[in-house]
């Protein structure tokens, strides 16, 4: 039988799909897709006749019902996640109940959202000399508790660019946190729906960000990037303070 495959959808644009889940959209008889984090632009790659089930108001039961009725019945499932699914996209708790049920599965990889949101801002977030570590992590706020050993302190201690996803309506707390290690001088920029219609691009310091990310709005879908590797992002043109060059490439490095 067809296997269910789980496609990361990217960060919703239509045009940024890989072609494999492109082509996986176009075959699939049955489609559950994220309605609140997904441009409807993207079903535009389903089949005529394919069903599409909107999973925003289901929980992981009744989402993995609708799968395994759709595989019982020998259909072509496509399972699309916001993103990509090796971050915050519950494959662990979905391929668990797969994997019990004796059902085949796939993992599509997309365009996760923080790589977008630095796109969209023109930004490399590892920077000889400022940053060559890149931390991806979330909040706790009515959500999955953290480990007692990711506080957002000790990753803020490391300097490493950090990435706070499901983090939006917390950021005034988090800059409070975050001023002892970065100060109020350093970049912040906020990306919400990268990509998508309703994009919005929101530049500040630890200081300053959190006034008109309230000012806005904005209450998910969105990506916090902080740290010095930003410093261009805030305020274009300008450098990055204290930046080098990479080794890899200079014309110092022995090539044989």
């Amino acid at each position: 039988m067809n296997p269910v495959h789980v496609v990361g959808a990217g960060p919703g644009a239509a045009d940024l799909l890989t072609l494999r889940a492109v082509e996986l959209l176009r075959r699939a008889d049955v489609v559950l897709y994220p309605g609140t984090y997904l441009d409807a632009a993207v079903l535009g790659h389903c089949r005529d006749g394919a069903r599409l089930v909107d999973t925003a108001g289901l929980d992981i039961d009744a989402i993995l019902g609708e799968v395994l009725a759709a595989h019982g019945r020998d259909e072509r499932v496509v399972r699309l996640v916001s993103g990509d699914p090796s971050l915050y996209s519950a494959l662990h708790e979905q391929s668990r109940r797969l994997d019990a049920a004796g059902v085949p599965w796939e993992v599509v990889p997309g365009v996760p959202a923080y790589a977008a949101a630095a796109a969209r801002v023109g930004r490399e977030l590892t920077v000889p000399l400022v940053a060559q570590s890149v931390v991806l992590t979330r909040t706790q706020a009515r959500s999955t508790a953290m480990p007692d050993t990711e506080r957002l302190e000790s990753f803020a201690a490391t300097g490493a660019t950090l990435v706070l996803h499901l983090a939006i309506t917390r950021v005034r707390d988090l800059m409070e946190r975050l001023l002892p290690t970065h100060g109020p001088d350093c970049p912040v920029v906020v990306v919400h729906r990268a990509s998508q219609p309703e994009e919005q691009v929101l530049r500040g310091t630890v200081a300053t960000i959190a006034d008109p990310v309230e000012e806005a709005g904005l209450r998910q879908a969105a990506v916090v990037l902080v740290g010095w590797a930003l410093a261009g992002a805030v305020d274009p043109g300008a450098c990055v303070p204290g930046a080098g060059e990479s080794w890899l490439y200079s014309a110092d490095r022995p090539r044989t």
